[in-house]
This record gives C-alpha cells, sequence and structure tokens, in this order.
C-alpha cells in the first residue's frame, strides 16, 4: 500500500487501518485474545516469587495500544474469560479465577483499555508517547496485580513489591523498548505522524 492511498483520520489506531466491519473487529478481539494466550506461554519462573516473567503483558499492552480501547478491552476480557473458565491459556497452561497472578491478568484487560485510549490521542505515534504509554499501562497493570497478589499470598505490601514488582522492572523496560520501537516504526511505514 503506497502512504498517498492512506488518508488520515483523528483518533485512529492501527487496527482501524483495515477495512471497517464487524467481521475485523471480531476476529481482532479474537485474535488479540489467542496472542495474549500465546505470549503467556513464554513464561519463566523468577526465584522466591509466585509470579513469572512472561510474554503475555507485552502482547496486553500491544493489543490494547494497536486495537484501541474497545477492541483492546474485549480482546483481554476474552482472554481471562476463557482463562478463568478452564481453558489453559494463562501462564504456563494454568487457568482458574484465583491464583497469585490472576490479579496482574485482570491489571492487564484495564491496561489494554487504557493505552488503547491512549493510542488514540496519538500516545503510540513517537517513541517518547509510546515509552509515556507503555509506563502507565504498566503502573496499571501493578496496580490491580500487587494487591491482588497480597490477599492471595500474604504478603506485606513490601514483600508484594519484591516478590511482584522488582523483578519485573527490566523485563518492562525491553518490552517498552520494543514497543517504541515497533509502533512508531509501523506509523510511519503507512505514513502518518500524530
Amino acid at each position: 500500500m503506497s502512504t498517498a492511498a492512506v488518508a488520515t483520520r483523528p483518533g485512529e489506531v492501527l487496527a482501524d487501518l483495515l477495512p471497517a466491519s464487524r467481521v475485523r473487529d471480531v476476529a481482532l478481539v479474537v485474535g488479540g485474545a489467542a496472542l495474549t494466550a500465546l505470549s503467556a506461554q513464554l513464561s519463566v519462573p523468577v526465584p522466591g516469587s509466585p509470579v513469572p516473567v512472561t510474554g503475555q503483558t507485552f502482547a496486553a499492552l500491544l493489543v490494547g495500544t494497536a486495537f484501541g480501547a474497545r477492541r483492546g478491552l474485549l480482546s483481554l476480557a476474552l482472554y481471562a474469560l476463557v482463562g478463568g473458565l478452564g481453558a489453559p491459556v494463562f501462564q504456563g497452561g494454568t487457568h482458574g479465577w484465583g491464583g497469585a497472578s490472576f490479579g496482574y491478568v485482570v491489571g492487564m484487560l484495564l491496561a489494554a483499555g487504557m493505552v488503547g485510549a491512549l493510542a488514540r490521542r496519538g500516545g503510540d505515534r513517537s517513541v517518547l508517547r509510546t515509552a509515556g504509554t507503555m509506563v502507565l499501562g504498566s503502573a496499571v497493570i501493578y496496580a490491580v496485580g500487587v494487591p491482588w497478589l497480597m490477599a492471595s499470598t500474604g504478603l506485606s505490601f513490601s514483600a508484594a513489591l519484591a516478590a511482584g514488582v522488582v523483578p519485573f522492572l527490566i523485563g518492562d523496560a525491553v518490552k517498552a523498548a520494543l514497543a517504541m520501537g515497533a509502533l512508531p516504526t509501523a506509523w510511519k511505514l503507512v505514513g502518518r505522524k500524530g
């Protein structure tokens, strides 16, 4: 597709570049849930933490940003629902509504909606804006995941931070860097800037 063939509309996200239809939206929602489920299988245990490093946070933030708030939220809601009902789609093939890391899944659902809303306002158009969008999305995930971790394990706040945040900060920085390269580049390839 040539860049001249792409018309600019305010408030669009990358998924809006595809021809609009209900079929597109359903395919994106199902595809976003599937991508998150596949990414969750990239799971590395963290010594001393009941929460592993996974690819699902990156997928959740990428889906939300690329699809927009509504489709991103629906993708992660579908992922959470399917996993909660028993499909082995959570980290390492786990499932269920409980567990120490389920709060992070809920946080990802909320974060996907938030980063999607930010993307509609240009939060994915430059490296710096994408960095800010990813940091805010990660903060939402932690804001839900850490209290859930505390409630499900009995850890104190400081122990929950040590087990459920600190070991993941470097990985989150790497994931943000990947998004900072991918999303603005995708917009440049289609000839649009925010």
